[in-house]
């Protein structure tokens, strides 16, 4: 090993300062976390913009929890084969994944349930949604995607409009819970807001896409997956041709992939007829309080 760098006066008062601002910003972190102001996820998002957090220990982390203590941080870590030693900065995709998992499950709060809504194009799963967080306190959560928003739709109600560089650099630093591809354009669940509606106790609706909600069962495997069928076939091809922001090639592509879709209701765990859009509302608020 080599002989440690020779640092003059200047450049160690720079480096005691910024160490000492570091160690103040990783205190005032913990007190937030020990308080319940923020959560581990809110310190494990924070940790990807700014340095001081990315290099707090995660024991430190854990620790600061209200009620968990210093031998409960030790047993919690080595049950998620996690090392004590281990930096939030160091921490693997699944290793996040388990230790939000774990707080969100340990909250005095009851969380909510994940009721994740899919079938086929024009099946009416935005009617359903719509209705849905009209009629109960559900959370629907609001995609993001790079498509063109359309002429009636406005960024952060019907859905987030990102560029292709936004999506990009969410994906990077893991901002969605989900994403796919479809129909030449991508589409993604930011999970920050879906994780804090349900460590709020709060129930969350996904209207996605059917490869969105087997990642989703993947990640989340008490998700509750609803798949979403027409009365009849001839009904979904009626919806379809009528859309009037489809062109003819846009419509038969959809029918296409409409076929396809509907092979897929065997992978859910609940399957509703859209026949009538309060029935669909009342079975998912039931799936979400049994």
């Amino acid at each position: 090993m080599g002989a440690p760098p020779q640092l003059t006066p200047e450049e160690r008062s720079r480096a005691l300062a910024k160490a000492k601002q570091s160690r103040q910003v990783r205190a005032g972190v913990k007190s937030r976390v020990k308080s319940g102001e923020i959560s581990i996820s809110d310190v494990i998002t924070l940790a990807q913009s700014d340095e001081a957090v990315a290099k707090m220990r995660v024991l430190e982390l854990v620790e600061s929890m209200s009620g968990v203590g210093k031998i409960r941080a030790k047993t919690i870590l080595e049950r998620l084969d996690i090392s004590l030693t281990r930096r939030i900065q160091g921490l693997g995709r699944h290793q996040l994944q388990a230790l939000e998992k774990e707080f969100i499950q340990r909250s005095a709060i009851e969380p909510g349930k994940l009721v994740v809504l899919s079938g086929p194009g024009g099946v009416g799963k935005s009617t359903v949604a719509k209705a849905l967080k009209a009629s109960s306190p559900f959370f629907v959560s609001i995609s993001a995607t790079t498509r063109a928003p359309r002429f009636n739709e406005v960024d952060g109600v019907d859905y987030h409009f990102f560029s292709q560089e936004q999506f990009d650099a969410a994906i990077a630093s893991n901002e969605f819970l989900e994403w796919a591809e479809f129909a030449g354009n991508r589409y993604g669940t930011p999970r920050k807001a879906v994780e804090e509606s349900l460590r709020s106790g709060k129930s969350v609706l996904l209207e996605i896409e059917i490869s969105g909600a087997k990642q989703v069962k993947e990640k989340v495997p008490e998700a509750i997956l609803v798949f979403l069928e027409p009365p009849t076939w001839e009904e979904l091809v009626s919806r379809l041709e009528g859309r009037g922001t489809d062109s003819p090639e846009r419509r038969a592509a959809r029918l296409t992939l409409a076929q396809e879709e509907m092979a897929a209701a065997s992978f859910f765990d609940k399957v509703l007829i859209n026949d009538q859009v309060d029935g669909v509302v009342a079975s998912l608020i039931e799936f979400a309080s049994a």
